[in-house]
């Protein structure tokens, strides 16, 4: 039977807001992809008492606990005391884990202190869980049919230590059930547009399978899920409701599983052979980040011209002053003439342009803060759209980005 899990996250610096808490995301994640239910998620202060505190109620609720952080080697790394003093027993060296530690060091030519020695010291009751990233080991607990984990809190370290040892341990303690998702994503249209487009095809889904909309700016991720039952194929289930949506709404898909916009939109450019440019005003490259967030863009993609102020529109692009003056920064007809400059100074085959008032000044009359014109160019011909975004600068930067590298994608589609 699959476990029900409680996540618990370790540190001051998470409470007060200094770093973000991705370890227990993450860790969800990966727990709900093998049939774990987590019913709870907490973080909790560097301090002996409330760790032990945060074991007993987790204990009454969950068989699985895991818990990350404070395991490294300054005082305020109480982890290990605290499960000692939980289970009532003592701290012993593992000389495993004190030879790991050694060679970390000789490998690195770097000094090895007593507080690295002391690392090695863990409850005595635990199953080491060796640390290929670092020097802290993680701890497998297995007391009164409850299975406690701890991991280091830095995700570099944790997340292989997951993966390679404490995933398969998992699966084998609890024999658990496996869980399939298929993720299809979209774009260019809003989740309650296409939950109405999808609910004749959810009332007809079996009831094995449980459909999530997942949305986020300007996208949404529908995934599909499936539970491993004796003598259903779910693997065969799921690819046969993917197809359907494929046929229900070709237009708006975009990719499946993990795929991002902007890497959909550099494979297809690449198979086509094509390179592409951008003018940016409004989002001061934040779509060049995207694009040359691929590895490999360099094969389609030729540059970015950051056209934040008019001087550089009219210098750089061969925006016309006159344009500007009869219509301003924020109009089609600029736009259409950045889309154009990008393509005849980058040499590329197409073009994105964006001009915009991002916020939250810059209002002008008729425009309001999240107009934004969008641009795409091709040799023959350039498609221009306005939008009205209406959310704080950083959402509005980001659905430009995201609106117009689909737009690109829709023209890609149909050459």
């Amino acid at each position: 039977m699959n476990p029900k899990a409680e996540i618990i996250a370790i540190g001051d610096e998470l409470l007060i807001g200094h770093t973000l808490d991705s370890n227990s995301k993450w860790l969800a994640e990966m727990l709900a992809g093998i049939g774990v239910e987590v019913v709870r998620m907490s973080i909790i202060p560097d301090q002996i008492d409330a760790i032990i505190r945060a074991l007993r109620e987790s204990s009454k609720r969950a068989s699985l606990i895991t818990v990350t952080g404070g395991l490294g080697p300054t005082l305020d790394d109480l982890t290990k005391q605290a499960f000692k003093d939980y289970f009532k027993v003592e701290l012993k060296t593992d000389e495993t884990v004190l030879n790991d530690i050694k060679g970390f060091f000789t490998k690195r030519d770097l000094e090895m202190i007593s507080s690295n020695e002391r690392q090695a010291d863990v409850p005595a009751n635990c199953r080491v869980i060796r640390n290929s990233q670092g020097t802290a080991p993680g701890m497998w607990f297995d007391e009164d049919d409850i299975v406690y984990i701890s991991m280091p809190g830095v995700p570099f370290e944790m997340k292989p230590m997951f993966e390679e040892s404490v995933l398969q341990k998992i699966i084998e303690r609890f024999d658990t059930r496996k869980i399939h998702h298929r993720k299809v994503q979209t774009a260019g249209i809003a989740e309650s547009f296409l939950a109405e487009s999808l609910s004749e095809f959810e009332d007809k889904l079996p009831d094995t399978i449980r459909l999530a909309y997942l949305p986020r700016l300007g996208q949404v991720t529908i995934r599909l899920t499936a539970t491993e039952n004796d003598g259903t194929d779910v693997i065969s289930l799921l690819e046969t409701q993917v197809e359907k949506l494929r046929n229900i709404i070709p237009e708006h898909i975009f990719g499946f599983g993990d795929d991002s916009l902007e890497k959909v939109i550099g494979d297809m450019l690449r198979e086509k052979n094509l390179t592409l440019s951008t003018a940016e005003s409004c989002t001061g490259g934040f779509i060049s980040h995207l694009i040359t967030s691929i590895p490999g863009s360099s094969d389609y993609y030729s540059g970015s011209i950051i056209s934040y102020k008019d001087t550089v529109k009219i210098n750089q692009l061969g925006v016309k002053s006159e344009t500007l003056n009869a219509h301003g920064e924020v109009s089609e007809e600029t736009v259409v003439e950045m889309a154009q400059g990008a393509m005849s100074s980058l040499h590329s085959d197409f073009s994105i342009a964006v001009s915009g008032i991002a916020g939250p000044g810059g209002e002008q009359p008729g425009k309001p803060v999240g107009t934004v014109w969008i641009a795409i160019g091709a040799k023959n011909k350039i498609h221009a759209e306005l939008h009205h975004f209406n959310l704080n600068r950083t959402q509005n930067i980001e659905l430009t980005a995201v609106t117009a590298l689909n737009m690109l994608r829709a023209v890609l589609l149909h050459l």
